[in-house]
């Protein structure tokens, strides 16, 4: 087995587990608050008819060029750019490989990608006109993008560097789980052989987006189906709680890899054409930005510098 890639695969712990649930739940939170807060606090602004926001008391504040609406904007900017930035540099250059695992990374850049639009759209005041609507709708389509890109990435099998399998790990990944199964966990046969023939079934599946999609759901609820079997089975043969989870967690690993291994090269397919589709957006966006940044520092507009 190369890369140890025995311990990279689903759902995977590449911290501690409560760790790993506090550094992504704080993104969350620290998302939905800043959203809501803006929204709540800027609500009566944001609604105002555009012809009517120079009277409203909020208008110095929220307007693009004022202390609050100037200095998201700026935020929301760096966020974007420090996002893209770090998690290339971590992805591309070897010598960091050191520094914590891709995926935690990855989840950083999203969170900074997710939440510096946020603050981008409201630093617009919800005003689109000229060169910067290009921008914008380039950074809606990087942020809708990404969340398939997102989709399509995790379902891709890689080490906890990052780097993808191939498909002769996978597989022995899959053997080394039903040796598990069969030798160290005792499985009877018939519930090993239905395992067994779910797996198989499994193999090669989706030869393009909507068969995939389609082939997806199916295998979500057919392993469901699956597990759910089994865990009776278990709990009827009268196997004891804490051996039944051990078992239940060697199958549902045994089961994923099976529909990864299925959906593997129709997913390395559709993460090249995103590339096609994410890169030239997101070029077209920082474009634009920069051009804007340049002639609102020309015009004056310096915040609080």
């Amino acid at each position: 087995m190369k890369r140890g890639a025995y311990t990279s695969i689903l759902p995977e712990i590449l911290m501690n587990k409560r760790l790993h649930a506090i550094y992504v739940g704080s993104f969350i939170v620290i998302t939905i608050l800043s959203t809501a807060l803006l929204a709540v606090y800027g609500f009566n602004y944001y609604s105002t008819p555009l012809n009517e926001r120079f009277f409203n008391p909020l208008n110095a504040t929220l307007k693009p060029s004022g202390f609050i609406g100037h200095g998201i904007g700026i935020l929301g900017s760096l966020m974007m750019i420090a996002g893209v930035a770090i998690y290339m540099l971590r992805k591309r250059i070897r010598s960091l490989n050191h520094l914590g695992y891709l995926k935690n990374w990855l989840e950083l850049h999203i969170f900074l990608c997710t939440l510096g639009p946020i603050l981008v759209l409201f630093h617009t005041a919800f005003k689109f006109g000229g060169i910067v609507s290009v921008s914008f709708w380039s950074m809606t389509a990087v942020v809708l993008s990404g969340v398939v890109g997102r989709f399509i990435y995790v379902r891709i099998p890689r080490t906890i560097q990052g780097q993808m399998l191939e498909m002769s790990e996978l597989n022995s990944l899959s053997e080394k789980y039903s040796r598990q199964l069969r030798e160290e966990y005792k499985v009877p046969s018939d519930i090993a052989a239905e395992i067994e023939k779910f797996s198989a079934s499994r193999r090669e599946k989706g030869n393009n987006l909507t068969q995939t999609i389609s082939e997806f759901i199916k295998d979500f609820f057919g392993m469901k189906n699956v597990l759910r079997s089994l865990k009776h089975n278990l709990k009827a043969a009268g196997v004891p709680k804490v051996q039944r989870k051990k078992i239940l967690e060697s199958a549902r690993s045994k089961l994923i890899i099976a529909r990864r291994i299925g959906f593997l090269r129709t997913m390395q397919r559709l993460f090249k054409y995103w590339h096609v589709v994410h890169l030239p957006f997101a070029i077209t966006m920082f474009f634009i930005m920069f051009i804007h940044i340049a002639v609102t520092i020309i015009f004056g507009y310096r915040w609080i510098f």
